[in-house]
C-alpha cells in the first residue's frame, strides 16, 4: 500500500514539473488517499499487536 502511495507521489510530481496539472492532481490525490489508508491499517495493527 505504502508503495503505492509512493508511486503516485512520484508520478505527481514528474506530471507538476512537466506542466500537466489534471494528471498532477489526480495523482496526488489517490497518493493522499493510499497513504491514509496505509496509516489506518498500519495504526490498527499496531493496536491488534499491543492488544494481543
Amino acid at each position: 500500500m505504502l508503495y503505492w502511495a509512493l508511486t503516485f507521489l512520484i508520478v505527481a510530481l514528474i506530471a507538476g514539473v512537466f506542466g500537466f496539472g489534471g494528471i498532477a492532481s489526480a495523482s496526488a490525490g489517490i497518493a493522499q488517499i493510499l497513504f491514509v489508508i496505509f496509516l489506518v491499517l498500519f495504526i490498527g495493527a499496531l493496536i491488534m499487536r499491543a492488544v494481543r
